[in-house]
């Protein structure tokens, strides 16, 4: 482009509106890296597609047909202690507890599985429109993400929705959401085929701020190009930050550190 003939009044004119464009967006909300606290063992058969923590073991709901299931395990030795297969047909989802149960849903069958927390023994199912990707919680709300832009706040006895927000950065929607987590007051959320997680106000959508993972597992490590980033588990009693992916071999803990003190080795406080 020859605009270095342009005015400076007309260059800045054109600069400022060619911008306007999503071509031109770029993230407004800050960026931090991690540091790895620890790593444990992770079966990379699989596919993870829900992941939380509550009361010492981590639940973990993982797609594929044919190979769906619900499980119960140690995150520190990755051991499996309960195991519910999901019928073949189905794509599983994200999982998330609500009371004594555990809320498990799929991908386009429009069928969500709710089970004792226990026992894991089915308690009911039932339908819904749309497609099923993530899902976590509030102590009052169901939230879930279906591949778009948009979270929905869902009354958990009812599954209804209550209320929506669109996920943004500045101008820019991110969509692609994907798995979820709740994390104090506020919404981490997966992209798919993306190395970070959007830390989002449950209020009015806008990203607060992004958690850069690029490099945590090395690509040779990685099945294929579908071994992506997707599980995020919070342990808030011991404020332990866990994060996994598709048919991943490890789990790791993880602690948000400025990008800079990831890169130089260095924590501070």
């Amino acid at each position: 482009m020859r605009s270095a003939h342009l005015p400076k009044t007309k260059l800045f004119l054109w600069i400022s509106l060619a911008c306007a464009g999503s071509a031109c967006a770029v993230a407004s909300a800050p960026v931090d890296g991690y540091r790895v606290v620890a790593s444990f063992p992770h079966s990379s058969e699989r596919y993870t597609e829900g992941f939380f923590y509550v009361a010492g073991p981590c639940y973990e709901g993982t797609g594929l047909k044919g190979h769906p299931a619900g499980l119960v395990g140690q995150p520190e030795t990755g051991k499996v202690l309960q195991r519910r297969d999901l019928p073949g047909e189905y794509f599983g989802e994200g999982i998330i507890d609500w009371g004594p149960n555990l809320y498990e849903w799929t991908w386009q069958s429009h069928v969500c599985f709710v089970y004792d927390r226990f026992s894991l023994r089915l308690i009911r199912q039932f339908a819904y429109t749309g497609e099923g990707w993530g899902m976590t919680r509030t102590a009052k709300e169901i939230i879930t993400s279906d591949g778009t832009d948009t979270l929905r706040f869902r009354n958990p006895e009812s599954f209804e929705e209550t209320r929506h927000i669109e996920v943004h950065d500045g101008a820019q929607k991110i969509d692609q959401l994907n798995e979820l987590e709740w994390v104090k007051g506020e919404i981490y959320a997966n992209v798919w085929h993306s190395d970070k997680i959007a830390r989002i106000s449950p209020r009015d959508g806008h990203v607060i701020g992004w958690i850069d993972l690029a490099g945590i597992l090395p690509e040779e490590q990685k099945i294929n190009a579908e071994s992506v980033l997707n599980g995020i588990a919070y342990d808030a009693k011991r404020d332990r930050l866990f994060v996994t992916g598709k048919q991943w071999p490890r789990v790791f803990e993880i602690r948000i550190v400025p990008r800079a003190a990831a890169r130089t080795g260095k924590t501070g406080h």
